[in-house]
């Protein structure tokens, strides 16, 4: 499964972590940078008024899943 952590940049805290959010497009034509950024804008847009969020893409094998910092569906 494919989940993408997103971070805000802060000059002064450094990196803090919003949160996760997994990949459900079946399509992988629509899966670009932008479309992810926009995503968790969009999600996350209490804390990224400034817009400096980035995100890793992570991919958990089957048996590992760490549902515990995923966001809901």
């Amino acid at each position: 499964m494919i989940v993408y952590k997103f971070y805000l940049r802060d000059a002064v805290k450094g990196d803090i972590f919003l949160g996760s959010l997994p990949e459900r497009r079946k399509n992988p034509q629509r899966i670009t940078e932008e479309s992810i950024i926009n995503w968790g804008r969009t999600y996350f847009s209490q804390y990224a008024k400034d817009g400096n969020i980035f995100f890793i893409k992570t991919v958990l094998e089957e048996g590992e899943k760490r549902y515990s910092n995923l966001c809901p569906p």
